[in-house]
């Protein structure tokens, strides 16, 4: 399901770090309940650039204002530079060779049966326990949104890589004054909470790497 290449991160002993901490994490191994889903994805182009962001902004269908904003984002970032103080070694980072967004090509028609979504697709809500009601929403099956929610219990926002690609039991929660939907249905739908509350915990110079 990554869209992203991880740079693979060798753990080093450093001055002040136990060798016996660096011996635990080295046995750990590969997480036991990792795993990851090969589904036929859209690609934008590998890289990052004022026009990629553009693209993504795009994509995802946001007004002017939230582009903007994350122009705004991406040109603080190009002048951070990245911290050395970490006790690992790893490859450098080539930010250019990176996929910035991905979305499963199922998406792009609107299936009208579970028949019709990438099984694939299917194994994977199935694997998270979700329910066959619910993976009808998710999948983006025409009029599975349309079915009474009672005795519904579940509320989930599927995200493949770059986007959301469902959301459910909003109407019930929506009873009760709970909004509850992706980032990108916000931004659309909610922009004035958006507006008002976007980078108010974490300001969009606020990290670790800013000079």
């Amino acid at each position: 399901m990554a869209a992203m290449e991880q740079a693979q991160v060798k753990a080093e002993v450093k001055e002040g770090v136990d060798q016996g901490t660096v011996d635990a994490v080295a046995d750990a191994g590969t997480y036991k309940y990792g795993w990851e889903t090969d589904i036929e994805m859209e690609f934008a182009p590998k890289g990052v650039s004022p026009d990629i962001v553009r693209l993504i902004s795009q994509k995802n269908q946001e007004p002017q204002w939230m582009t903007d904003w994350r122009l705004e984002a991406f040109a603080r970032w190009e002048n951070i530079q990245e911290p050395t103080w970490a006790m690992v070694d790893y490859p450098e980072i080539d930010f250019q060779d990176i996929y910035y967004y991905a979305r499963p090509k199922s998406m792009e028609v609107k299936p009208k049966s579970l028949d019709e979504v990438d099984p694939k697709l299917l194994a994977t809500y199935e694997k998270l326990g979700i329910p066959l009601k619910e993976q009808m929403i998710l999948a983006g099956v025409e009029g599975a949104g349309a079915t009474p929610e009672e005795g519904r219990k579940v509320a989930v926002d599927v995200v493949f890589d770059s986007v959301s690609v469902g959301t459910t039991f909003q109407a019930e929660l929506k009873k009760a004054g709970v909004i509850f939907c992706s980032i990108s249905e916000a931004i659309r739908e909610h922009p004035e909470l958006v507006r008002k509350y976007l980078g108010s915990v974490v300001p969009v110079a606020d990290n670790f790497m800013r000079r």
